[in-house]
């Protein structure tokens, strides 16, 4: 077996496992934006806030860089 083939191999495994934390990362943000979106909404009384909670919680999930292993 070539060095060129483990090579590949790691690689797709590395990515494979960068997809998913990417993913978790997303997910974990969505649902921090929508607690803070929920909670700012019943401060103020004012329904829009939970979608800009979650707008917020989107935007943070994928600016952030995902954690390495």
């Amino acid at each position: 077996m070539s060095s060129g083939s483990k090579s590949r191999k790691q690689s797709g495994k590395q990515d494979e496992a960068a997809a998913r934390a990417r993913r978790k990362q997303i997910i974990v943000a969505l649902v921090i934006g929508a607690v803070v979106g929920v909670v700012i909404s019943a401060l103020t009384e004012f329904w829009l806030w939970l979608p800009a909670g979650l707008a917020m919680g989107l935007a943070t999930g994928a600016i952030m860089k995902p954690p390495s292993d």
